[in-house]
């Protein structure tokens, strides 16, 4: 498959969660398994020479391609949670919403010092999660490497906010 035909695949989704918001969903690129395929050996293979220690995956939706991506690189993965969702010794990180804050937390033990890490997301927005995930990784004394998601919305310009590491996307809009 080319990347036009996984793009043709995600389905716009209009006043989802809120009005205004179009909402790219993907759910028909994981019920194909020839697309699940294409794009975790596109994703991967970006970073197949970078030896990776660790893919860290946001929730809930970086789950999905972080673990198969952590596969095809033989590497650890890592859930980033929302506050309460993990168990044992955590590390927050604190980040600016458009209209208030938000807390991620990852379990303090998982990231082995030195570890070289991708950050993955099914979508870069505006680069909040994304930059607060690296925040995370930083305080766990581990290096983020790059960046991988599957989709970028490059009107809203997340990719400005990434800038001490490579960003890589499938798709684009």
């Amino acid at each position: 498959m080319k990347i036009e035909d996984l793009k043709g695949l995600v389905q716009d989704v209009p006043d989802f969660p809120q009005v205004g918001i179009v909402f790219k969903d993907i759910s028909p690129l994981l019920a194909s398994a020839k697309a699940r395929k294409t794009i975790t050996s596109l994703l991967a293979t970006k970073y197949k020479d970078k030896e990776i220690d660790v893919v860290v995956g946001m929730e809930s939706r970086g789950f999905l391609f972080g673990t198969l991506v952590a596969d095809a690189l033989d590497a650890s993965f890592v859930m980033v949670r929302k506050p309460g969702k993990l168990p044992g010794a955590v590390v927050q990180e604190q980040y600016d919403l458009e209209y208030g804050q938000d807390t991620l937390e990852i379990q303090q033990h998982m990231i082995p010092k030195d570890a070289r890490v991708l950050i993955h997301d099914d979508v870069l927005a505006t680069g909040g999660t994304a930059l607060a995930t690296s925040q995370l990784i930083e305080k766990c004394k581990g290096t983020v490497v790059g960046y991988s998601f599957l989709i970028e919305l490059d009107f809203l310009a997340g990719r400005k906010r990434l800038k001490h590491s490579p960003v890589h996307s499938l798709i684009h809009y």
